[in-house]
């Protein structure tokens, strides 16, 4: 079942690239990027599942909340940018 769920993920990911490799615009690259950070953190969850280890999930956490903070941080600068 967690095989299923590993290509599943990676179809994810591969759209995800096309995204941000195709754009057109910035805000669509950004929300690509995020989009692929969080197809990151699933696939590490998942293979964490399969192996049963427990020591990866705090990287996973801090991985999820730079991922959420650099979202954060560009919706600003594209807010910014579009306005001047």
């Amino acid at each position: 079942m967690i095989a299923v769920a590993l290509a599943l993920v990676s179809l994810a990911g591969l759209g995800f690239m096309a995204r941000l490799l195709r754009g057109p615009t910035i805000a669509d690259r950004v929300l690509a990027l995020d989009g692929l950070l969080t197809v990151v953190v699933m696939g590490v969850v998942l293979g964490a599942a399969e192996t049963g280890l427990d020591s990866v999930l705090v990287t996973v956490v801090v991985v999820a909340l730079v991922a959420f903070v650099a979202t954060g941080v560009l919706a600003r600068y594209i807010e910014r940018r579009g306005s001047s």
